[in-house]
């Protein structure tokens, strides 16, 4: 029987995307010969985050840049909600969507630190497999290693084997929009005159 290929989620705001964001999916692709596609999963302009732009915008700055390579897809699952869903809802959707693949879950070690706080964690951890990227000095192992909850679902979580690392931020890129500053080279070409043409930020 063949084995299941693996979809890699990449959620996030994406207010806007950055280079930064696909060169690290398609890193995630290069690294597992099992992950057969990224998919970002943008959040919905519900989600309570200052300065977030539209779903529409988001969504299609993603799209520009994901229709043009085969290991990318855009989901707009979370953004046809009424409500922002929550992770483990978000991951349930998708695996309806797309029942002969394995969905997993791409995470920050931020974010691993505090997953045992989330609602539903175990069911998360459980269901799903956990891609973890290292951030800053973290160390995946020691941040396991140091908490009960996740050295007990240890198996769950897959470490990202070469992580590129980038404190180039959505935010960083915003302000310098704001100060008038060029943001060439820090997106896609695509997201760079998509914001441009429809004047964003």
């Amino acid at each position: 029987m063949e084995e299941k290929k693996i979809l890699a989620i990449f959620g996030g705001s994406f207010n806007p995307p950055l280079n930064s964001h696909f060169s690290l999916a398609q890193q995630i692709v290069n690294e597992y010969e099992n992950i057969e596609k990224v998919i970002f999963v943008p959040v919905n302009s519900k989600y309570e985050k200052e300065g977030l732009l539209e779903n529409e915008h988001r969504y299609n700055m993603l799209k520009l840049v994901c229709d043009k390579n085969k290991d990318f897809i855009v989901s707009d699952i979370e953004l046809k909600q009424e409500k922002q869903l929550h992770t483990i809802e978000t991951l349930e959707l998708l695996q309806n969507e797309y029942p002969n693949n394995i969905i997993c879950f791409t995470m920050g070690t931020d974010n691993l630190k505090e997953i045992s706080k989330w609602g539903s964690s175990e069911k998360l951890v459980t269901d799903f497999k956990i891609l973890v990227l290292e951030r800053d000095e973290d160390s995946m192992d020691e941040i396991i290693k140091n908490d009960e909850f996740l050295l007990k679902y240890k198996e769950s979580f897959i470490k990202l084997k070469e992580n590129i690392r980038s404190n180039i931020s959505s935010t960083f890129v915003r302000e310098k929009i704001k100060r008038g500053k060029s943001i060439r080279y820090l997106t896609p070409d695509e997201v760079y005159y998509y914001i441009k043409e429809n004047n964003l930020y």
